[in-house]
């Protein structure tokens, strides 16, 4: 029985750890790519030079993103850190998403910034930045940005990840894929409103 209970704690105390965790924990100094010989690494393979610059925001669009994930600079695989550059232009909005592996902080560089978060209990929270200001966004919680100045805003951000992830809200319900029958029940609403609401993930 004690056996029993030992393993039954042991099991229980794993899962909490993994529900905490978050990139995996590395056993050297850093991570080196499969074959490449660590003695052939300088500088250059610590520094990345995407930030130069203003993010570009592409035609039709009102936002610009660079990103250093470990996906593209992977020497911060397994050191529990990323980022990006964000420009919006005015009107720009940075939809209601989530980031599921890492927390945000986001540093407002030029301009004004309009933030909203939702916590678990269904809490709104907003605050209008202006440069130099910091926000803090839990990992796992829905926010959004939008710029509702008239002036561009660029900002930073940091994550507690080295690739976070991004789960975008209106993209994932209204461009996925789940049936129409779902959202008419969950959203309580008729299938015109349904069609109307997925019409532009369909281009």
């Amino acid at each position: 029985m004690a056996a029993r209970f030992a393993l039954v704690m042991l099991a229980t105390m794993a899962m909490v750890y993994a529900a905490q965790a978050g990139d995996p924990e590395l056993t050297t100094d850093f991570f080196v790519p499969m074959g490449t010989n660590k003695a052939d690494l300088n500088g250059d393979y610590f520094t990345s030079m995407v930030f130069r610059g203003e993010p570009a925001v592409p035609e039709g669009a009102k936002i610009g993103v660079k990103r250093i994930t470990s996906d593209s600079f992977p020497v911060l695989t397994g050191l529990g850190v990323s980022s990006a550059q964000i420009k919006y232009l005015p009107g720009g909005i940075n939809p209601p998403h989530t980031h599921p592996r890492g927390t945000e902080l986001l540093i407002v560089q030029k301009g004004i910034l309009t933030v909203g978060l939702v916590d678990t209990t269904n809490k709104f929270y907003t605050k209008e930045l202006q440069a130099g200001d910091v926000f803090v966004f839990p990992r796992g919680l829905v926010h959004y940005q939008i710029n509702l100045s008239h002036k561009p805003v660029i900002a930073y951000v940091g994550f507690s990840s080295s690739n976070p992830g991004t789960v975008s809200l209106p993209a994932t319900l209204f461009g996925s894929g789940i049936p129409d029958n779902v959202h008419m029940a969950a959203f309580r609403v008729n299938q015109h409103v349904v069609d109307k609401l997925q019409a532009p993930f369909k281009m």
